[in-house]
């Protein structure tokens, strides 16, 4: 039950820190899908890191569907991007899985940078994918993938840290097991 209550609560989470960074970070800002600094792209991996990969990804799409009824977005484009963004992390994890064969330590900033950089790179290139077939008008820049990793890099690596302080002051973390 509790499981449960966090993984709503996480949901619940995503579309409060994406209008919040919206609102800090505005004067950053790229596109209004691409800015140099997304805090909730850390929220995105958090869930899958902290949750697991099942319940993480579960939390991330149902902010993201929050975020849609926020925005009174129903469109196709809208849940092919709340797919793109419950995905990227997902697969920066499965990556790092099976390439290191062993899964994240959340006390190690290196493991943390590592699977940083994968879901940035993941995250950028499936949201470009589903917007040059789904809504070109979304590509408005040639260099926007780069500012789109930068954000979402940025976002996460300063939530990374935190989490890595957080782990460390309260004793938690070591691989994450969870599945």
């Amino acid at each position: 039950m509790f499981e449960i209550f966090l993984t709503l609560l996480s949901a619940l989470s995503y579309p409060l820190i994406h209008v919040a960074n919206g609102w800090i970070f505005t004067s950053l800002e790229i596109t209004p899908h691409v800015g140099l600094i997304y805090l909730p792209a850390f929220i995105r991996m958090l869930n899958v890191l902290v949750l697991g990969k099942v319940k993480g990804t579960l939390a991330t799409a149902l902010g993201g569907i929050f975020l849609m009824m926020v925005f009174k977005d129903h469109s196709v484009v809208g849940f092919m991007n709340v797919l793109c963004s419950a995905s990227g992390p997902l697969l920066a994890v499965i990556l790092f899985r099976f390439y290191t064969g062993r899964d994240v330590n959340l006390l190690s900033l290196k493991d943390l940078a590592i699977v940083t950089l994968g879901y940035c790179l993941a995250n950028a290139l499936v949201h470009h994918v589903v917007w040059t077939i789904f809504d070109p008008a979304q590509l408005v820049s040639p260099h926007q993938l780069l500012w789109m990793m930068l954000g979402d890099f940025n976002g996460a690596l300063i939530g990374a840290y935190v989490l890595k302080w957080t782990a460390s002051y309260f004793n938690i973390g070591g691989p994450s097991q969870r599945s």
